[in-house]
């Protein structure tokens, strides 16, 4: 069976009794339907409260991978697996996720919500509108442009250079022909006309905002620190001056509180918060990892796209804010995306290559040294193929172990939690004992510093080349007091470095910095590398084409 058809033949448990395995109750829920809900007030504020002491809350688990390959690698998957086999062996376990975009489910990558037999559920939902977080999100966003060009509109008394304004418009969706736009075209009456841009919606500083906002008082005062331009005196204009920041939040009220819903064996999953990794912070948001950590003694939640990018951003970005302290790491490997790194084409990699496996293990031992560098113990959870090979396996578990690290057969596709059952062993065992975390970098290092520390210990470059305008900026943000804030990187996923064809490891390169943005609400500063863009751009043969829905509303294609 496809997975969606896994998922539509599971039968899921009332979410309120979902709710009742970690001690939450129906005051506790807002129920959307029988199968979804989201945390009320009360219940996610009685959560938040329990977890400020570091002794009430459980362990975390993060869960990463190697560098995404056109084979797949099952992150999510393995994820799902990995919380239902903890409770497997006597466990109580959350799982904490971030929903989909519906950009990438229309486009190239599909769903997100695990697969085989290891997914949330119910699927079609999660993935297409959920309960209207990323929608909200969009309006509120939008809501913010809108009022900014009408400001210009009636008289800009804030004296606004148009020129300068750096807020985007979004749409969650792939729309690459919406990346450079001319508004306010037509009479007097339409507005200012001006040069502007479209970002999608889970690469907008209010998904970071939303994500990194504990409740509405520290919603508001983020949305009001947004930085939206400049004055014609060269001075920044944050969005507060517009003092239309509680009409935003009260567009967000909702979108800020987790939703529940379950996995296929019905362990309880926070799913909550979307930004991408490749170009913003890619972490599902901290209430839902400490309402998580306050409601179960595992929590295993995952960051996007490779160690290089959704790991380090969790723990130098989300980490820092939150003050979280992962207990291990578990990083996800196959077999043939060894081989794809070792130069094996996709339609070769049912045959037998160990050769293959030790030349693409350059990869994973990249993100193995790098978890290192954290602090943080790792091990390797080897997703398993029906094509992979005795001695291809025999082969990856001898180099882990040379690593300094250890690499466990996952086999939750095709067998659920029962297929992660030595996995969680592995990690239960990992998580005894002080973690040993700490972040990369210190604040007080300066934004150049903090991107050179990025590019020479993660991405294992030689040094960065900044174009003049990144520079420029840079100086600007740290006039104005953002110089102690970290660096969310914004290039390609396809590899460690900033060039999407570089396979493998490489390394003694230089990083090209071609521009940075101030992400003042957020708390952050993106820097774009490479030809990165925030607004995606659909494939030839775009997933849409797949999609489709009968009369009984029954979706079919979605994987």
């Amino acid at each position: 069976m496809t997975d969606i058809e896994i998922a539509q033949s599971n039968v899921m448990d009332p979410i309120k009794d979902v709710a009742a395995k970690i001690n939450l109750t129906d005051k506790d829920l807002d129920f959307y339907g029988t199968y979804k809900a989201k945390l009320s007030f009360e219940g996610m504020n009685s959560l938040l409260e329990k977890a400020k002491d570091p002794a009430n809350r459980g362990k975390l688990i993060l869960v990463t991978a190697m560098t995404p390959t056109a084979a797949g690698e099952g992150k999510s998957t393995v994820t799902i697996a990995l919380g239902d086999g903890l409770r497997k062996i006597g466990k109580k376990s959350v799982i904490a996720l971030r929903e989909p975009s519906l950009g990438p489910c229309f486009g190239i990558k599909g769903g997100a919500c695990g697969g085989g037999y290891a997914q949330v559920v119910p699927m079609e939902d999660i993935n297409l509108h959920f309960t209207g977080d990323i929608h909200a999100i969009t309006a509120a966003n939008n809501l913010i442009a809108a009022l900014i060009d009408n400001h210009l509109q009636q008289g800009n008394t804030l004296n606004i250079d148009p020129r300068t304004i750096s807020w985007k418009r979004c749409v969650d969706l792939n729309d690459r022909a919406l990346r450079n736009v001319i508004l306010g075209l037509g009479s007097r009456i339409d507005g200012v006309p001006r040069e502007s841009h479209f970002q999608i919606s889970v690469a907008s500083e209010i998904m970071a905002i939303v994500c990194l906002s504990k409740n509405l008082e520290e919603l508001k005062e983020r949305i009001s620190n947004i930085t939206i331009a400049e004055n014609y005196d060269k001075q920044p204009v944050k969005f507060g001056e517009l003092k239309c920041s509680g009409a935003i939040a009260a567009l967000l009220k909702d979108a800020i509180r987790p939703n529940l819903v379950q996995t296929l064996e019905h362990t309880p999953a926070f799913v909550h918060g979307g930004p991408f990794a490749n170009i913003a912070h890619g972490c599902n948001s901290v209430n839902a990892t400490m309402c998580a950590l306050a409601s179960g003694d595992y929590v295993v939640t995952e960051a996007g796209f490779a160690a290089d990018l959704g790991a380090e951003k969790f723990f130098d970005i989300k980490c820092r804010k939150a003050g979280l302290t992962p207990n291990c790491s578990v990083i996800v490997a196959t077999i043939r995306a060894l081989k794809m790194h070792g130069g094996v084409a996709k339609t070769e990699l049912s045959a037998e290559n160990v050769d293959a496996v030790k030349k693409g293990f350059e990869n994973l031992k990249t993100h193995i040294n790098n978890m290192g560098k954290f602090g943080v113990k790792t091990v390797v959870a080897v997703n398993k193929f029906i094509t992979d090979t005795d001695a291809e396996i025999k082969a990856l578990q001898d180099l882990c172990t040379e690593a300094g690290s250890s690499a466990i057969l996952c086999e939750g596709w095709g067998k659920g939690g029962e297929g992660a059952k030595e996995l969680a062993a592995k990690v239960a065992e990992l998580c005894e004992g002080t973690s040993g975390f700490h972040t990369l970098y210190d604040d007080e290092l300066s934004l150049k510093e903090k991107i050179q520390t990025l590019a020479t210990k993660i991405y294992s470059a030689d040094h960065v080349e900044f174009d003049a305008k990144a520079i420029k900026k840079m100086d600007t943000y740290t006039k104005q007091g953002y110089g102690s804030l970290p660096i969310c990187m914004a290039k390609t996923q396809n590899s460690i470095s900033h060039e999407k064809s570089w396979t493998g490891s490489p390394r003694g390169y230089v990083f090209p910095v071609r521009d940075v943005q101030l992400y003042s609400g957020a708390g952050f500063v993106v820097a774009f590398a490479g030809d990165i863009v925030d607004m995606p751009g659909l494939p030839k043969m775009p997933a849409a084409m797949n999609i489709d829905v009968d009369n009984n509303g029954k979706i079919t294609g979605l994987f």
